[in-house]
């Protein structure tokens, strides 16, 4: 175990890959909010300071900007690791997985929630590099055990999609627009 010799060992800070995107993102993110507070929460007139509705959000919103300023102040100020612009782009890439599920919520009322499911758990499973039958058998289980869980057993309730209008009309219709 290395032990630190000096005070100034012992707070040396390095900046990691990332952490000056990740200050500013913060800071600006904390402004953006005290700036809409006024508008948020109110203070009232004869009420003591720590029962108003605006005074614990007023804390913590300042609260915020000022570690957060803090925080740009190091990153600034620190030893620079490089990577940063690596560690941003992998940040980036999982946005990839934010417009697959925006994709699949807008898709699940055309379709209906169990074809979507299977579709998009199928399309994934691709997507991911598994692409053997047994891998797309997995997930098409995964899919049917997941709508079925929602669907029946939690009775979630999910509108059917508009393919199901194309089906005869009858019982059978009546429990896949239920149940599927």
């Amino acid at each position: 175990m290395v032990r630190s010799k000096t005070l100034q060992d012992l707070f040396k800070r390095y900046r990691r890959p990332g952490d000056m995107f990740v200050a500013a993102l913060s800071l600006l993110f904390s402004l953006f909010l005290l700036a809409n507070l006024p508008s948020q929460t109110t203070w009232v007139a004869r009420v003591q300071t720590f029962a108003q509705p605006a005074f614990w959000p007023t804390v913590a919103v300042v609260t915020m900007v000022v570690f957060s300023t803090l925080h740009l102040v190091g990153a600034l100020v620190s030893e620079r690791i490089e990577g940063r612009w690596q560690e941003v782009a992998e940040w980036v890439k999982a946005l990839e997985y934010v417009l697959w599920f925006m994709v699949y919520v807008s898709v699940v009322p055309w379709l209906g929630y169990l074809p979507a499911t299977i579709l998009f758990t199928l399309l994934l499973t691709w997507r991911l590099g598994y692409r053997g039958l047994n891998w797309s058998l997995a997930a098409l289980g995964v899919a049917v055990f997941v709508v079925v869980l929602f669907k029946s057993m939690l009775q979630v309730s999910i509108p059917a999609g508009a393919v199901y209008d194309l089906l005869p009309s009858g019982p059978a219709r009546t429990f896949i627009m239920t149940y599927f």
